[in-house]
């Protein structure tokens, strides 16, 4: 994730809940399925802002938000790209192995391109798929967890690393690099507060994990229902209703006909739905305020967790670069 500050639901459904499953998830034998590494994008920062003063404060409170939510930093390594030097070697070398016509029919570009109103495009968010890639197969991941919005990127990423096994077997391993899977969420895009896009902090949309009952239910007094609904005994349509697909999320499964059938008859109204389904935000997000609170109170601990984790990564980016320079000859004496 790009360091942006505090995260908001939309980044728990979109892919931080999903992080923790994979993290925790066990095959029959009792062995972790996954070794999980999570890489905090400080570098893909660059391509939307060059104001970098607030970078270091947004990554802590990002941090804390994914420790808060279970990223266990003794089974999962956190780090920033910056401090990884070997992400920008690896994005030189993988800079070379695409062309800029297959990077511009990126589909993701054109959507933010046009979201962003962008006017000119710089070469590095041109080329953003590329250090993904990068950071992607630095560490040799076959599996990354993603929104469905990325799924244009995971495809470059299985193309690059493709070509480079293609160009530059290596004398013992052959193929350097595998071809990563995407993984996505059934929630993968969570609608803002206004039912209009996906949350984001520059729309005013959302609700933080970091927010309290109060907040959650003062936010969601403004949620947009269904536009039809305008008494509290009209029928309503929970299918374009913001505020249900909320439900559908957080709310009990055996609650969910309940709710339904009160807003399809009109029996339930939209003031005490908003309330139910402030009441099931509150309490999923109720354990992850209470450890955000023990991790703000120690930032001394955090700033190590994030140190420690970069020592790790270290570790595991410097022997990938070192078979990417055997591959390509670009050893000692050329060998």
């Amino acid at each position: 994730m790009r360091p942006t500050g505090r995260l908001h639901l939309g980044h728990y459904t979109g892919a931080l809940e999903n992080w923790i499953e994979q993290q925790e998830l066990l095959q029959p034998d009792g062995t972790r399925a996954y070794e999980t590494c999570f890489l905090i994008a400080d570098y893909h920062s660059l391509t939307t802002s060059l104001d970098t003063s607030s970078i270091y404060g947004h990554t802590i409170d990002m941090l804390i938000d994914w420790l808060a939510a279970g990223v266990d930093p003794v089974k999962s390594p956190v780090f920033r790209q910056s401090q990884v030097k070997e992400h920008a070697e690896l994005f030189l070398v993988f800079s070379n192995l695409i062309t800029t016509a297959r990077l511009e029919r990126n589909p993701t570009l054109k959507e933010q391109v046009r979201d962003l109103n962008m006017d000119a495009l710089c070469y590095g968010h041109l080329g953003y798929p590329v250090l993904q890639a990068a950071d992607i197969l630095l560490y040799k991941g076959n599996v990354v967890p993603v929104g469905e919005d990325q799924l244009p990127h995971v495809e470059i990423t299985r193309e690059i690393a493709r070509k480079f096994n293609s160009h530059f077997p290596h004398p013992v391993l052959g193929e350097v690099f595998p071809e990563p899977s995407p993984k996505i969420t059934k929630f993968s895009r969570l609608l803002g507060l206004d039912g209009k896009a996906k949350m984001s902090k520059s729309l005013g949309n959302t609700i933080l994990l970091s927010d309290t009952p109060e907040e959650i239910a003062g936010k969601m007094r403004n949620a947009v229902t269904d536009t039809l609904k305008v008494r509290r005994n009209d029928p309503g349509r929970p299918e374009v209703c913001t505020v249900y697909s909320y439900h559908q999320k957080f709310t009990k499964p055996e609650d969910l006909p309940e709710i339904e059938q009160g807003c399809r008859s009109g029996s339930l109204g939209c003031v005490d739905c908003k309330k139910m389904c402030s009441a099931a935000i509150s309490a999923e997000l109720a354990p992850m305020l209470e450890r955000r609170r023990h991790y703000e109170a120690r930032p001394e601990m955090v700033r190590q967790i994030l140190h420690e984790g970069e020592e790790k990564a270290r570790l595991i980016a410097g022997v990938t670069i070192a078979e990417v320079r055997e591959a390509m000859h670009l050893g000692e004496a050329g060998a």
